[in-house]
């Protein structure tokens, strides 16, 4: 994958979870915030404290994790037809946020613990009282294990039934949430149908008891009727919204898609601009640049104002070692979208490979900005720390060397290097302040 869609080192949402790989691509990225935006307003939640998050997996599916984060599979991304049925997908996130979900979860999974831990104690008492009355209630501690099994089952489905009723909360919060904002709650319906399509067989057989979501079949009879009732039921996605969700798409399929899938999906016949995309990224990927810039430059003639078919343009370039090449596409595609920090991250790669001095200046303000609007990023801080290398200014290279270390997880060498910053660097200046956080920084869980 190219640097127009970036799959990061795997990152773990909490302490003790599986690690996840993070995709950045400043497209994806607006669309889903311009989807997002009036869904948080109606339910009354800090947009710029709220963060989507792409993973790259191929399912679809979508979860809350670490408080406001929404992560969403790209899978789900490609198989979503309309802006709607994400949206929808967005609203019942939102539900979880606005509702406090995650953190009246980790209460009553603490409650769980608590009294699992009372119902073992409680099946102690009696093995003991079973041996104290030697075997007098059956075989010694036959009974005690089914009341001890028994009471950890209760507690089970206890806690499962309290995530069922969440996300029935979630989902009455988001048809609330699309009727204020005059949208329609279909999208999430064709959501959830396709989850029954999905999982409907094997759910038959399973206990509706054991299970953390709502049956199939009566999640959707429920947000049926109460969808159904919204005076916005019939309303369409604006065209405009419709093609740039297109266009998203088939980026989407072009970066993670098999070949022959690509091509199925969109033919050589088939001119429309989300196809000719898709094409041109897969021409890039397998090797074909000139067919790539090609297409790339047919596109850009027919919307000029199209920041991310710049964008591909100085990606393609870059990635084939013709980063001089790059930095006005680069630059073109910054100057239409502001705000794409992995845009602008881009652009900074581009001004340091190309290995002249007289543009370090301009790779440090574009990748200071970048650090600056998501000081989480590993990569732009790794960029930074080798342009102010190439400087010559060696205090500021460690120390943003020991940031993107301390962002990628790696405490140990962020020590060693905010170490080694903090010995050139004026104690109490805004750096030496940085580093030393850098230092007293402990990896989740350690202290």
């Amino acid at each position: 994958m190219g640097a127009a869609l970036v799959v990061l080192p795997q990152v773990a949402v909490a302490e003790n979870t599986p690690k996840l790989p993070i995709v950045r691509d400043a497209e994806t990225e607006q669309l889903l915030r311009d989807y997002a935006t009036p869904i948080f307003r109606a339910a009354g939640i800090n947009a710029k404290a709220t963060q989507i998050i792409l993973l790259n997996n191929q399912a679809f599916n979508a979860f809350v994790a670490n408080g406001q984060k929404i992560f969403i599979n790209v899978g789900a991304l490609m198989e979503a037809e309309t802006p709607n049925e994400i949206i929808g997908v967005l609203a019942h996130e939102t539900g979880h946020i606005a509702g406090g979900h995650l953190a009246r979860l980790r209460q009553e999974v603490a409650k769980a613990q608590i009294l699992s831990v009372a119902g073992m104690l409680l099946g102690a008492g009696a093995v003991v009282g079973a041996a104290q009355s030697r075997g007098a209630i059956g075989n010694t501690g036959t009974g005690a294990m089914g009341v001890m099994l028994g009471g950890q089952e209760l507690v089970k489905r206890s806690l499962l039934s309290y995530q069922r009723s969440e996300e029935q909360a979630a989902d009455q919060a988001a048809v609330r949430y699309l009727k204020a904002t005059g949208q329609s709650p279909k999208g999430m319906l064709t959501t959830f149908r396709r989850f029954a399509d999905a999982g409907l067989f094997r759910s038959t057989a399973v206990d509706p008891y054991l299970m953390s979501h709502p049956l199939p079949l009566e999640r959707i009879a429920q947000l049926e009727t109460l969808a159904k009732q919204s005076p916005h039921f019939e309303a369409k996605d604006p065209p405009a919204l419709q093609a740039r969700h297109d266009l998203m798409r088939a980026k989407l399929f072009g970066f993670v898609g098999r070949a022959d899938t690509v091509m199925r999906r969109y033919p050589s016949r088939d001119t429309s601009a989300p196809a000719r995309y898709a094409r041109a990224v897969l021409a890039y990927r397998t090797g074909r640049l000139s067919e790539a810039l090609t297409t790339i430059d047919g596109l850009i003639q027919e919307q000029p104002g199209n920041a991310y078919f710049h964008e591909l343009k100085g990606q393609a370039l870059l990635e084939s070692g013709r980063a001089r090449e790059a930095i006005g596409p680069l630059r073109r595609a910054a100057s239409l979208a502001p705000q794409g920090v992995p845009i602008r991250v881009m652009l900074g790669h581009a001004l340091l490979a190309t290995g002249d001095p007289k543009l370090l200046d301009e790779a440090i303000r574009e990748l200071t900005w970048a650090t600056q609007r998501e000081p989480e990023s590993a990569d732009a801080f790794q960029h930074l720390a080798t342009a102010y290398g190439r400087k010559g200014d060696i205090a500021m290279a460690e120390l943003a060397a020991a940031q993107a270390y301390l962002n990628a997880g790696d405490y140990k060498m962020a020590h060693t290097q905010a170490s080694r910053a903090m010995e050139k660097l004026r104690p109490g200046s805004p750096g030496y302040l940085k580093a030393e956080d850098i230092m007293n920084a402990r990896p989740p869980g350690k202290t």
